[in-house]
């Protein structure tokens, strides 16, 4: 595996876990003893950090460090299911929209 994919794949997992834990950069980067800066920079895929650094980083994002390389948290099928259900949900949300102002204007 290429350098620069290993990063784009651990920075999009630590934004992933840090959003599932609804921690800010500012909480995470605390937590984990780094700046908010470095913290984007590795989120963005432009930095790597330290071993002792991505330990702090999986202790504070409650995860094993290895879960932090995972090629893929979000499988293709799950996608689709996703998908599906926010198209659903827009349309649902479009017609009860309408419906009010139907209702309120017609």
């Amino acid at each position: 595996m290429e350098e620069q994919k290993l990063k784009d794949i651990l920075g999009k997992n630590i934004k992933i876990f840090r959003s599932l834990r609804q921690l800010s950069q500012a909480d995470l980067a605390e937590k984990a003893g780094i700046s908010i800066t470095f913290l984007s920079n590795i989120e963005r895929g432009n930095n790597f950090p330290l071993a002792g650094t991505l330990c702090n980083l999986a202790k504070a994002l409650e995860v094993e460090v290895f879960e932090l390389f995972k090629g893929d948290l979000v499988p293709s099928d799950s996608r689709e299911v996703v998908s599906q259900l926010s198209g659903d949900i827009t349309q649902k949300i479009h017609l009860a929209v309408a419906d009010v102002f139907k209702q309120y204007l017609g």
